[in-house]
């Protein structure tokens, strides 16, 4: 049994028009260190974590569990996508969904990557778990994941201030089309 019910994992490695989402592997460490140690990519995340603490703390294999893929281009990892069970300590309307996050390199953005890997990503799991709902949290400062999030067909459960900031949860009906 994975976070996400009964769902083999790995699944097979997804293939989009550019991209492959599958499951990380060893090569995909120092792509996950300068992910995390990223003030850019965390700017609406808490803050990066300080690269030599990542060192020491990576894993060989970092991000393997169930419900997280690799974004892949041309072999190399861009991304990560997280598909969990949100827990109890995310807002009530959130509890027991599907919870999708994303995290891109800055090389990666403004190509419409996160959108490509979401929507697949989604596919994905709308086929292994039919009529499942899925949440996602952003700030709304952070517009390109505000923008992002419509495109994915979430719509606005609420808004809340959590980490100084004012957050946005939305949620997508299975019944809504990715991208």
């Amino acid at each position: 049994m994975t976070e996400l019910g009964l769902v083999a994992w790995p699944p097979a490695p997804i293939r989009t028009e550019r991209l492959v989402l599958r499951e990380p592997g060893a090569r995909d460490r120092e792509a996950f260190i300068e992910l995390h140690a990223s003030p850019e990519v965390h700017a609406h995340l808490g803050g990066p974590r300080l690269r030599d603490e990542l060192e020491r703390e990576m894993p060989e294999v970092p991000g393997r569990r169930p419900g997280s893929f690799v974004v892949a281009l041309d072999g190399a990892m861009i991304g990560q996508i997280l598909l969990r069970r949100a827990t109890e300590h995310r807002r009530p309307a959130a509890v027991g969904k599907a919870d999708l996050g994303y995290l891109f390199l800055p090389r990666a953005w403004g190509r419409g990557y996160a959108a490509e890997a979401c929507a697949a990503a989604l596919g994905w799991f709308d086929g292994v778990l039919p009529g499942e709902p899925v949440v996602l949290t952003t700030q709304t400062a952070n517009v390109r994941s505000m923008r992002l999030a419509a495109r994915l067909g979430f719509t606005e459960v609420e808004r809340f201030r959590a980490w100084d900031a004012e957050q946005w949860l939305g949620l997508r009906s299975p019944d809504k089309p990715s991208a």
